[in-house]
C-alpha cells in the first residue's frame, strides 16, 4: 500500500507483523496461507525481487540452511524459485583446531542424508519468500514507514509514522536484534558481548571446494569457508572470520589483495590461493537472549528475540522455526475460535522454542571458550577429542542430527 495514500483511520487486522526480513516474511506467509488477514509492516521502501537479488556476485550475508529450514521453505513454495538461483547444497563438513593436531569430518553420507545442508544468500531467500506474499490476498503489506507508538487497547494498537493506526489481536516483532518494537513494549534483553567483531566477504579460491563447509579454529578466532557456486563455477566461497575488534579492523582495512593473502595464509591454503571478490564487511559480535518471548497479544520471533554467534550459521535457523512453531499455535488456536492472542495461547510457542534456542546459544559460548583457551592441558583435551570423535561415527550422526535442525518436536510444516 502506497504510504502517499495514508488515512488516519483505524485499519483492523489478525495480526500485524513488524519487520519483513526473512523470519518475518516466512511467518507473514504461514498465518496468510491458513487464511488469516495479515499486515507487514517494514521500514525498507520496497521488497526486493528475485531478479535484483541475483543480478550481481553474491552477497556477503549467507545463511547455512538446514534441511528443516529447507523442508519449511519449500512448504511456503519459496524453495523452487531458490533453486533456480544460487543455492549451494553442502554434503560435507571439516573443522579443524589450527593450534594442534585436531581434526572432524562430517558427511551426508554419515548422518544418512542427501545435504546436511545449504548454503543460501540471504537476499535469495528474502526475495522468494516476498514472491510468496505480496500478491497473497490476505496479505496487506506497508513498506517505508516506521513506528511512533505501541498501544494497549482491546488488544494491541500500532501507530505509523504516516498517522496510520493498526488494530490487531495479535503484534510479532520480528524487527531484529535491535527491535524497537520490543523495546517498545518494555521486554529486557540479556546480552553477552562476545569480544568478537565478524568479518564477511566473498572470495574465489584456485580449487573448487567440492560442496565442503569448511573452518579452521585459529587462535580462538573461527574462520569459514562457506561453498557457494556462481554460474556453474564452485571455486567460490562466503567467509566469516569471528576475530578481535582490533583485528577485524585490520583485515578490513587491507587491500583485496592483501585480505586474499592473509585468508589463505591463516586457511594453510587448503583451497589454493584466495582472491576476494568484495570489500571486507565488519559488525560487532553480541549474544542476546530476550527474557521473555511473550506478553498479552503481543510476541518475539527471531534475532528481535534471539541473536546468536554465526559460528555454527544457526541464526536464521533458529528464527524460522520460532516463526514456523508460532504459526502453529496461532492458527490452531484461530481455527478453533478460541483467542489466539491471549498468553495461553502464546505461552505454548515460547515454551516450545525458549530450551532450543537457550541450548543453542549456550553451545556458541561453550565453543568459544573452549577454542579461545590457550590452557595447554585443554588444548590438549580439545584435540584429542576431536580426533576421537572422528573415529565414532554413530556418536556423529547424533551431532549431525542436531545440526540439521531435527530437533524436538517439529511443527508440521517443517516436516
Amino acid at each position: 500500500m502506497d504510504s502517499s495514500s495514508a488515512t488516519a483511520s483505524v485499519e483492523n487486522f489478525e495480526a500485524v507483523i513488524v519487520g519483513g526480513g526473512m523470519v518475518g516474511t516466512a511467518l507473514c506467509a504461514l498465518l496468510a496461507q491458513a487464511g488469516m488477514q495479515v499486515a507487514l509492516v517494514e521500514a525498507q521502501p520496497a521488497p526486493l525481487s528475485l531478479d535484483k537479488a541475483t543480478k550481481k556476485l553474491p552477497t556477503p550475508r549467507v545463511s547455512a540452511l538446514t534441511p528443516v529450514s529447507q523442508r519449511l521453505l519449500t512448504h511456503l513454495g519459496a524453495w523452487p524459485a531458490m533453486q533456480k538461483t544460487r543455492v549451494t547444497p553442502y554434503r560435507g563438513m571439516q573443522v579443524w583446531d589450527a593450534e594442534g593436531s585436531g581434526e572432524i569430518a562430517f558427511s551426508a553420507d554419515e548422518a544418512g542424508v542427501a545435504v546436511l545442508g545449504h548454503i543460501v544468500e540471504n537476499t535469495i531467500t528474502l526475495a522468494a519468500l516476498n514472491n510468496q506474499v505480496f500478491d497473497h490476498p490476505n496479505v496487506t503489506p506497508f513498506f517505508g514507514v516506521r513506528l511512533e507508538a505501541l498501544e494497549r487497547n482491546s488488544g494491541s494498537w500500532l501507530i505509523l509514522d504516516d498517522g496510520r493506526q493498526l488494530h490487531a489481536p495479535l503484534i510479532i516483532a520480528a524487527d531484529g536484534a535491535h527491535s524497537v518494537l520490543r523495546e517498545m513494549a518494555g521486554i529486557e534483553v540479556a546480552s553477552d558481548d562476545m569480544q568478537q567483531d565478524a568479518v564477511v566477504t566473498t572470495v574465489q579460491c584456485a580449487k573448487a571446494h567440492g560442496g565442503i563447509a569448511r573452518q579452521a579454529f585459529i587462535d580462538g578466532r573461527p574462520l569459514a569457508f562457506l561453498p557457494l557456486t556462481v554460474e556453474g563455477d564452485d571455486r567460490y566461497c562466503s567467509i566469516v572470520w569471528s576475530t578481535t575488534a582490533e583485528h577485524a579492523k585490520q583485515l578490513s582495512e587491507l587491500s583485496q589483495q592483501g585480505l586474499g593473502d592473509a585468508l589463505g595464509e591463516a586457511f594453510g591454503y587448503r583451497l589454493g590461493e584466495v582472491t576476494v571478490c568484495d570489500k571486507a564487511h565488519r559488525f560487532p559480535l553480541v549474544q542476546r537472549h530476550a527474557r521473555h518471548y511473550v506478553q498479552s497479544h503481543f510476541a518475539l520471533v527471531g534475532d528481535a528475540a534471539h541473536s546468536i554467534h554465526p559460528l555454527a550459521g544457526q541464526g536464521v535457523n533458529l528464527g524460522l522455526m520460532d516463526a514456523a512453531v508460532l504459526a502453529e499455535e496461532v492458527v490452531q488456536a484461530w481455527q478453533r475460535g478460541a483467542p489466539w492472542g491471549e498468553l495461553s495461547t502464546l505461552r505454548r510457542y515460547e515454551r516450545r522454542r525458549r530450551f532450543d534456542n537457550s541450548a543453542m546459544l549456550g553451545l556458541m559460548k561453550g565453543f568459544k571458550v573452549l577454542f579461545g583457551s590457550h590452557d595447554p592441558a585443554l588444548t590438549l583435551a580439545r584435540n584429542l577429542g576431536m580426533s576421537g570423535m572422528n573415529q565414532l561415527v554413530p556418536l556423529k550422526r547424533v551431532v549431525m542430527r542436531q545440526a540439521t535442525g531435527e530437533r524436538g518436536r517439529l511443527p508440521l510444516s517443517c516436516r
